[in-house]
């Protein structure tokens, strides 16, 4: 039996019977590979990793210098420590005039780091590890910041009161975190020189980071103990081996969810293309099944032929698209692998297995139900002409593919309400789809009998003729092209729209850590770029809301839980020019008791309204204020804002630092560098090189976003041409019949022209439609930006599906017209 299945098997592909199969298979089995075996390196990478990503076993991260018995009870319990401080700094290159700056990552380390995990320095063309650390009045950098401020090692720099050598170029470090975090370059000193630099003063950001480390049960043994000691204090978090892996787990498991969800996109097509191609298939193998059934073989026989044919086609089209998305997995490490720093791991089995499991279960629920009717062919149908086929699906088959569909998605999106409501969206993006396409074929009958051009009413004839394949044909394509429109065009106009809202003289440039002393020097300074507002800032911890301490567990969001670890922004007295009043009233001058106003968006995560009295911890003095307003806040000035500001009552007394936020022009940018040289401890955000950073990762991920999409419009492609296939000897017949009725062969080729150009015309529109239905919403309801609908994309939308529709059924075309008459006229 297997043998004559496999000699079946052979002569159906020689006759081009299964290369659709194959086509639409192995797609769809390549789109999600590719994801799988990129996650599925990353994950392995960082667990390999988990150690090394902590750069110890265990860490206590505070905003303010640890307890020193902390690390002597480390010590009493026989464990390493190290200690390290990180902030944010200007670095300063070359001398008088000629001095330049740039912001920093700077990292001052103790003696011992790191206790896990290697740190490596570049010696030209190769790496070494080290188990040192900068010696006094040296600094380890970043090749990037040698390229950025055309330094070499033996250069000096400035940062805060000293002057560091650079030695050593970093290669690599255990314990830093993504690429696209770092959005400043590495500068790491000792820690004795961060004493010296007077950077770390009152009101300045600075991580501080116990490093502790050794046998496993004492580890698990003091972070006991260090959980008793701090007792639910604020401001301290400690960190394991574990809640490092779920962090890391849980982020990485969100983008493999949402890759995944992106490439089951182009499977759900290819799934069509499945199903088209099965159900040619079995009306193509009608006569031969009742043969076999003629000749003697049973219907379970017949069944077994074809089902082992299938899954031999199956698992060849699997095994083809898991090495197609092995070698385009490598496309996404390309465009997202330079957004980690750890090393991904080897290649693995799993996301092969997987992808054949995927290829399998597609064609069980979308191939598998129209060969299973071969198995009711009657034996009479050789003789009995007028027996039509056997129906391709029954409402149980459709109930089977229907079942595979949503078992993949819930699989792939490893959420179940994520995977619903992915479902819900892709079935109503389908039915929309289908319902314009629909409406638009039903009205060709209004314009087939306005025009008399022959090759144009040949078309329309043909669109209204195979209304279901028509619009199948249409949605699949404008499916694929929406979501490349969507991240191409659409996504650009986002970003202009952004770029817009902002007026031409907003600021450009957020100047911080400005102490008392310098207020009025600095303020001297940016007045040549208007009168400038410095705004008052403290950091502060959130406490309690009405006497009840907040609880991290009643917080949605990872970064909500955060704010009540670590110190906010909190300013004082001045109403910000971005901010305005929308309930309550701004503070009174003669008020003589404590008042905050908060923004709307912080009120609603926290849940706080007028009237309540929220609690506030600054350097160690709790104060107590009545919230008087709330505000909303215009970003499109963008500049200096803050989620809650106190009246002169409440900040009395409190130590403060300032900020201010002004407009550079473009051809003066050297004032940041200049006022860096002069005041050493000053952080000068430049947000245009900001926005370029975020902008620069944007691009990568939407890069590899656009691959996966790549295999949607692929798949759409190819349900187009599937779809023409399944029509290809009856439009064989058509084309024979109207050449013998005196039709040209120009005539028929431009009507099938038309008539594709039309379907990928339509489809484009759709796409264009979707895109820029997706756009507004996103620039409505998530950035809150104007919208303006760009003529451009529509566009591009209608070109690119008529040239996607024109090359995706040019093969077949052809082979219509290129069969003589004569011949289908004598076969018929």
């Amino acid at each position: 039996m297997f043998k004559l299945s496999l000699t079946m098997t052979l002569r159906d592909w020689r006759a081009g019977e299964l290369r659709f199969l194959l086509a639409a298979l192995a797609l769809a089995v390549a789109s999600l590979s590719s994801v799988h075996f990129f996650t599925e390196r990353m994950g392995e990478g960082l667990r390999r990793d988990a150690h090394q990503s902590l750069g110890a076993d265990l860490v206590v991260n505070t905003v303010a210098p640890s307890d020193a018995a902390w690390r002597d009870e480390a010590a009493r319990r026989g464990l390493r420590s190290a200690g390290l401080v990180e902030l944010t700094s200007m670095a300063i290159a070359g001398e008088g005039d000629d001095a330049v700056s740039k912001l920093v990552a700077l990292k001052a380390v103790g003696v011992g780091y790191p206790l896990r995990g290697t740190l490596r320095l570049r010696q030209g063309a190769l790496t070494a590890a080290t188990s040192d650390i900068p010696a006094p009045g040296t600094a380890w950098v970043d090749a990037r910041l040698l390229t950025e401020l055309n330094l070499r090692p033996g250069d000096q720099i400035g940062l805060g009161d000293i002057r560091v050598t650079i030695t050593r170029i970093i290669a690599s470090e255990p314990d830093r975190g993504p690429a696209f975090m770092a959005n400043a370059p590495r500068v790491m000193i000792g820690s004795a020189d961060l004493a010296a630099s007077a950077l770390v003063q009152g009101g300045s950001y600075a991580d501080h980071r116990l490093l502790v480390a050794g046998d496993t049960g004492a580890v698990a043994a003091y972070g006991a103990w260090l959980k008793t000691q701090l007792g639910g204090r604020a401001g301290v978090e400690v960190e394991t081996l574990a809640t490092k892996s779920a962090s890391a787990g849980e982020t990485l498991a969100r983008a493999a969810s949402f890759l995944s969800l992106v490439g089951l996109l182009s499977t759900m097509l290819a799934a069509v293309a499945v199903a088209m191609a099965a159900r040619r298939f079995m009306l193509r193998h009608a006569d031969a099944c009742a043969m076999l059934r003629c000749l003697g073989l049973t219907q379970a026989r017949v069944t077994l032929l074809y089902l082992i044919e299938f899954a031999l086609i199956g698992l060849a089209a699997s095994a083809l698209g898991v090495l197609a998305g092995f070698a385009g997995h490598f496309v996404l490490i390309e465009w997202l692998g330079t957004l980690i720093t750890s090393e991904l791991a080897a290649p693995g089995a799993a996301p092969a297995l997987r992808g054949l499991a995927i290829g399998m279960l597609l064609l069980v629920g979308f191939g598998m139900p129209p060969i299973l009717q071969l198995r009711n062919v009657p034996h009479n149908l050789l003789l009995r002409r007028e027996n039509s086929a056997p129906k391709a699906l029954t409402l149980a088959t459709y109930a089977m593919g229907l079942g595979v569909f949503v078992g993949v998605l819930l699989w792939q999106a490893g959420d179940v309400k994520l995977g619903l409501m992915t479902a819900a969206a892709f079935v109503l993006g389908l039915g929309l789809f289908a319902a314009v396409a629909f409406g638009a074929v039903a009205s060709l009958k209004y314009a087939r009998g306005a025009l008399e051009h022959g090759a144009w009413r040949l078309a329309l004839a043909d669109l209204r003729r195979r209304p279901g394949a028509t619009v199948t044909q249409v949605v699949a394509l404008a499916l694929g092209l929406m979501a490349l429109l969507l991240l191409t065009m659409a996504r650009g106009d986002l970003l202009a729209a952004w770029k817009n809202t902002a007026p031409a003289d907003a600021p450009n440039h957020l100047v911080f850590k400005i102490q008392p002393g310098q207020r009025d020097a600095v303020a001297a300074r940016m007045r040549a770029y208007g009168q400038p507002v410095l705004h008052p800032l403290i950091l502060a911890r959130l406490v309690a809301n009405n006497g009840t301490p907040f609880d991290p567990a009643k917080l949605e969001h990872k970064r909500d839980k955060e704010m009540l670890r670590r110190e906010i922004d909190v300013s004082a007295t001045l109403l910000p020019a971005s901010s305005t009043i929308s309930a309550g009233h701004w503070f009174k001058a003669a008020a003589t008791q404590p008042e905050v106003s908060v923004s709307r968006g912080f009120a609603k995560v926290f849940n706080l309204k007028l009237g309540d009295r929220l609690t506030l911890d600054v350097a160690g003095r709790e104060v107590t204020a009545a919230i008087t307003s709330l505000r909303k806040i215009e970003q499109k000035t963008r500049g200096a804002d803050f989620s809650m500001i106190l009246n002169a009552a409440a900040a009395d007394g409190l130590p403060a630092t300032y900020v201010t936020a002004l407009h550079v022009p473009a051809a003066e940018r050297g004032f940041a560098d200049a006022l860096s040289r002069d005041f050493p401890n000053l952080v000068v955000f430049d947000t245009g090189a900001m926005v370029a950073l975020f902008q620069g990762v944007l691009d990568q991920v939407s890069a590899a976003i656009e691959f996966l999409f790549l295999f949607t419009l692929a798949s759409g492609m190819l349900v187009l041409y599937v779809t023409l296939a399944a029509s290809q000897d009856e439009r064989i017949a058509q084309a024979a019949l109207l050449r013998a009725l005196g039709a040209s062969r120009r005539q028929l080729a431009r009507a099938q022209w038309i008539e594709y150009a039309l379907i990928g015309a339509l489809a484009g529109l759709l796409a264009a439609a979707g895109a820029s239905a997706a756009g507004w919403a996103l620039a409505r309801f998530v950035f809150k930006l104007d919208w303006q609908l760009s003529p451009l994309l529509w566009l591009a939308g209608v070109l690119a599906g008529a040239v996607c529709a024109l090359l995706g059924s040019w093969a077949g075309l052809r082979a219509v017209l290129n069969r003589p008459p004569l011949v289908s006229l004598r076969f018929n």
